[in-house]
């Protein structure tokens, strides 16, 4: 998804929900890989509840890798959370 600096901006304030269509966050921040120009990150605030419960997330919120985003429009759509998240393994998602 190659996004343009211009639409690059306009993500931030965006919902994000799952593909299933539960709300996640609020897109408050882009992760960018200066060296490449590319977006790999999300920073999504102003989180569900009731997805993070069981995770402390402080007051920040999460890193959503961008390879997880499956559309951009209205809102943010990315692949189910909740699967990624109760993973243990999963090193990908980063609580900041």
């Amino acid at each position: 998804m190659d996004e343009t600096p211009q639409e690059i901006t306009s993500l931030v304030g965006r919902e994000v929900y799952s593909n299933n269509g539960v709300f996640v966050g609020e897109v408050e921040d882009i992760r960018l890989d200066l060296d490449t120009e590319v977006v790999n990150g999300l920073a999504v605030g102003e989180l569900n509840p009731d997805l993070f419960e069981d995770y402390d997330t402080g007051r920040r919120g999460v890193i959503v890798p961008y390879r997880w985003v499956r559309a951009v429009g209205d809102v943010i759509l990315i692949n189910d959370v909740v699967e990624r998240l109760k993973t243990t393994d999963d090193e990908e998602s980063a609580v900041v």
